[in-house]
C-alpha cells in the first residue's frame, strides 16, 4: 500500500514538473547561440530528465488555412461593429491553436489576433478578436483572407500591454516611416512589397532555418536579441508546437531586427539574468511575465510564454 501511494505522489509529481516551462524542464542553451547581422537567437530545450510533455493534439493557424481545415471570414459589413472580429469555421475533426500577435491578411481590413486560444472543433460560427493593422482600408468587397505570420515584438508588445487600437495604428505607423515602406493603406504588411526588404529578409530567414534544421530537435523556444537588448521570447509546450510555429514566428523577430534593431551587442551576464527573472520558477515567472509579456494555459497547463522586454536588466 505505502508503495502505491508513494507511486502515486512520484506520477503527480512529474504530471506537475513537465506542465511547467520552468528550469525544471528546460535549459537555456547559450553555447548554440546564433548571430546573423542584427539578430541573435538563443535556442531554448526540453531537459532530458524531464520526461515527456503530454502534447497538444492542434494544428497551427497557418496550416490550418493553407490546408482549408479552417474558413476565416468577416462577422459582417460595417467597420464600427466588426473590425475587432473575425468569424472562423472549422472544417475537420482538429483544434486548432491561434497564437496572439498572428496576422491574417485581406478581408476588409488586416487583422492581428489579440491572444492565444485553441479552437476546437464545431459546426457553430466561432469568434476570434483582433486588431486592424491597415488603418487605410475598410473596402466594400471582401478579399480573400490568407495567413501572414507573426507581427514583429514591438507591434506584438503594444498589443499585449494596451489593446488599443488607436495605439496599435501609430505604432504601424511609426514602423512604417522608420523603414521608408510606400504604401497606400498604412498597412504593416505593406513592407512585403519593398523588394530590398524582401531580398534582406530571405537571407536571414535562410541563415537561422538553416541553423535549426542542422540542430537536434529538442528546441522548445528561444530567446532574441538585437543590439544591446533583449527583443523577445516565446517558448512552447514541446516541440510538436514549436517547430510548426518557428518560421512564422521567427519572421516576425526578423522583421523587429531590420526594421528597427541594430548589431548585436548585448553580453550573455544581462540575458542570464532576464534568463533567470523568466525560467527560474512558476511565481518568479508569474510575476516576470505580469507586465512584460503573457502566460497561455490549456487545461491548466503551460502552453505558451513569451516575452516583449525592450530593457534587460543590467550586469
Amino acid at each position: 500500500m505505502v508503495r502505491y501511494l508513494l507511486s502515486i505522489v512520484l506520477f503527480f509529481t512529474v504530471l506537475s514538473a513537465s506542465a511547467q516551462l520552468t528550469y525544471q524542464t528546460l535549459y537555456v542553451d547559450y553555447d548554440s547561440a546564433w548571430t546573423f547581422k542584427n539578430l541573435k537567437i538563443i535556442p531554448i530545450r526540453r531537459r532530458p530528465d524531464a520526461g515527456v510533455p503530454r502534447g497538444l493534439d492542434v494544428v497551427p493557424l497557418g496550416r490550418a488555412m493553407s490546408q482549408g481545415l479552417v474558413e476565416v471570414t468577416e462577422r459582417g459589413t460595417t467597420s464600427f461593429d466588426n473590425v475587432h472580429w473575425l468569424r472562423l469555421n472549422t472544417k475537420s475533426n482538429k483544434s486548432i491553436y491561434i497564437s496572439g500577435g498572428e496576422i491574417i491578411s485581406g478581408g476588409r481590413q488586416d487583422r492581428m489576433v489579440i491572444h492565444d486560444t485553441i479552437l476546437k472543433p464545431s459546426s457553430k460560427d466561432q469568434y476570434v478578436p483582433v486588431m486592424c493593422v491597415e488603418e487605410g482600408r475598410w473596402s466594400e468587397k471582401e478579399k480573400q483572407f490568407g495567413y501572414a505570420n507573426y507581427a514583429n515584438t514591438d507591434l506584438r508588445r503594444i498589443l499585449d500591454s494596451t489593446h488599443n487600437q488607436a495605439l496599435i495604428w501609430r505604432e504601424v505607423d511609426r514602423q512604417l516611416q522608420e523603414g521608408k515602406y510606400k504604401n497606400n493603406t498604412l498597412s504593416f504588411l505593406s513592407r512585403y512589397a519593398d523588394k530590398k526588404y524582401v531580398a534582406g529578409k530571405d537571407e536571414y530567414m535562410k541563415f537561422f532555418l538553416n541553423r535549426f534544421a542542422h540542430s537536434d530537435s529538442t528546441i522548445i523556444g528561444f530567446i532574441a536579441i538585437s543590439g544591446d537588448k533583449v527583443i523577445g521570447s516565446d517558448t512552447f509546450d514541446g516541440t510538436g508546437l514549436f517547430y510548426p510555429q518557428l518560421e512564422p514566428l521567427l519572421q516576425g523577430y526578423v522583421d523587429q531586427a531590420m526594421t528597427l534593431g541594430a548589431p548585436v551587442s548585448l553580453k550573455d551576464g544581462p540575458v542570464k539574468k532576464y534568463a533567470d527573472g523568466l525560467f527560474k520558477d512558476e511565481p518568479t515567472q508569474e510575476k516576470f511575465v505580469k507586465d512584460k509579456g503573457k502566460i497561455f494555459k490549456e487545461e491548466g497547463r503551460v502552453t505558451h510564454v513569451n516575452t516583449f522586454v525592450k530593457e534587460t536588466p543590467g550586469e
